[in-house]
């Protein structure tokens, strides 16, 4: 009698807990689990590697090109404030705006305001700057080049009355 008590009591129980088995597929195996997370990672890895993409690309397109009117507000800036504005090479860069991004201009006098006496104090006219600007781009770098005019007045040319 004990024995069909212990029967009894065996088949009262569910068939998964007599064996240690699952039997109708209530869970997943261990397998299915880690074969769903390596899909879910390569997914995840795919679209973070389209992204970092993707905001490279945006990130190369808003630099574009450097613009040369910064340089020539530079320049004029530079002849109004310099006292002996001569020839020579001027250069500079762009800080954050454009980093990697450097310029220089060659600066000659074309005319002088003194005449034909080119004299060395109080020295005006018209200068020519030709620029070059170079700027890192896709790992290459690219160069621009352009001339301008600028003015510079001869100091203590205006006088004091007519």
């Amino acid at each position: 009698m004990k024995l069909r008590r212990s029967e009894t009591v065996l088949r009262s129980q569910p068939a998964a807990s007599r064996s240690g088995l699952r039997r109708g597929g209530v869970a997943f195996t261990l397998l299915e689990v880690m074969i769903a997370m390596a899909l879910f990672f390569m997914a995840i890895f795919a679209i973070l590697g389209l992204v970092a993409q993707n905001l490279q690309i945006a990130r190369n397109l808003s630099l574009g090109d450097i613009d040369l009117g910064t340089v020539a507000v530079e320049l004029s800036l530079q002849t109004l404030t310099n006292r002996d504005m001569t020839e020579g090479t001027v250069s500079g860069d762009f800080g954050e705006t454009y980093p990697g991004a450097s310029w220089s201009a060659n600066l000659f006098l074309v005319s002088s305001n003194a005449g034909g006496l080119r004299s060395r104090m109080n020295r005006g006219g018209l200068f020519q700057a030709d620029i070059t600007i170079l700027w890192p781009r896709n790992n290459l770098m690219k160069e621009k080049h352009a001339s301008i005019l600028l003015y510079r007045p001869m100091l203590g040319s205006r006088s004091g009355g007519s």
